[in-house]
């Protein structure tokens, strides 16, 4: 479902003027890889697993969103500040480097004014400072701190999957609780990872999701559960379970299944389960988090064993939203769940450390 995510708690849902994704969609590429500033919500989201020619392994996260401020997202007039807009643009970088068992995570929000940020409306083109996601065959990433930085070049090898029906990702039972969701399920490629001082070339297994809308949960969700499943046989499987505050599912919670040649399955509620094997502690903010999970979608012949390759992937945010966001193996039930040898993944769990507040 990839993302609503807190920073919509700090726009209200549905303010007149902003387009519902509650009606359906038609998907025409290259041009929505680009923003759509008439809906009110929108992020370009990117995780991976990066693997270095001396076996160093790294899981990271780039996220750009885009929330509008007004709809169309108004440039300033003449004669008004260059720094009235129509939109903002948070962004986010996480980097598990899990070979050396360590995670960092660093978050920004810029405004378009004077270049700073800015997504381009026909092409995948969105930056937020130096930190950007642009092109198309290549997709380049590129994002840096002052203790990490990744630069990265990615080949889709599939179409993109879309998610929902008709164009719609339903996320409740209101005409308005929807979103258009696309993902690229698996991206290749080459690029680098510093840490400090040190650089190592790396390859690289990643997804993109895009996903647009203007009022996308309906009341009583608290949060979250996301998987993003890249298994060894080629398939690729997205997941998400909704929750409500007695943990209860909305029956709208759904899945893709990605099969080796592209072709896409919907995934009801019913066709799949993810069930938690344990829990997690944070030290940082005392939230208990599922940790470990078995997941199964019968139809496909899918039962396996999902584990964070590190507990503590936790991205504390203080005054907006925290949640955890983690690299995870895929291994069969039957066997280690440390041997990845059903694939990998990511998993987002939102809503633990504190409920949405939309």
């Amino acid at each position: 479902m990839r993302r609503l995510f807190a920073l919509l708690a700090i726009v209200a849902c549905c303010a007149a003027g902003w387009r519902s994704a509650g009606a359906p969609y038609r998907f025409v590429f290259p041009r929505d890889d680009g923003s759509h500033p008439a809906y009110r919500t929108e992020w370009w989201y990117l995780t991976g697993h990066l693997v270095a020619d001396d076996g160093h392994r790294y899981g990271f996260e780039l996220t750009i969103f885009r929330l509008g401020l007004e709809p169309g997202a108004p440039t300033p007039a003449p004669g008004e500040s260059r720094w009235r807009n129509g939109e903002i643009f948070p962004a986010h970088f996480a980097l598990t480097d899990v070979t050396d068992r360590r995670f960092t995570f660093t978050e920004q929000v810029v405004r378009p004014a004077l270049g700073q940020a800015g997504s381009s409306r026909d092409r995948l083109d969105v930056h937020a400072l130096d930190w950007s996601i642009r092109g198309e065959d290549p997709i380049r990433l590129r994002a840096r701190t002052a203790g990490d930085a990744i630069d990265l070049s990615l080949r889709s090898l599939k179409p993109p999957a879309i998610n929902g029906t008709d164009g719609i990702s339903w996320k409740g039972s209101c005409r308005t609780c929807a979103s258009h969701y696309y993902s690229l399920t698996r991206l290749v490629g080459t690029g680098t990872v510093r840490v400090g001082a040190n650089v190592r070339h790396v390859r690289a297994l990643a997804w993109m999701d895009h996903e647009f809308g203007s009022d996308e949960l309906e009341p009583g969700v608290v949060g979250w559960d996301w998987f993003a499943l890249q298994l060894a046989d080629g398939r690729e499987i997205m997941l998400y379970r909704l929750r409500r505050a007695d943990g209860s599912a909305v029956p709208q919670s759904s899945g893709t299944l990605v099969e080796r040649d592209g072709r896409t399955r919907h995934l009801t509620l019913a066709e799949f389960s993810t069930e938690a094997t344990g829990t997690w502690v944070s030290p940082h903010t005392h939230a208990r988090y599922p940790s470990g999970w078995i997941v199964r979608v019968p139809s496909a012949h899918v039962a396996i064993r999902v584990t964070p390759r590190l507990r503590d992937q936790e991205l504390v945010s203080p005054g907006h939203y925290t949640y955890w966001e983690g690299d995870v193996c895929l291994a069969p039930l039957n066997g280690p769940p440390d041997r990845c040898t059903a694939g990998e993944g990511y998993v987002e769990l939102t809503g633990y450390a504190e409920p949405l507040q939309l």
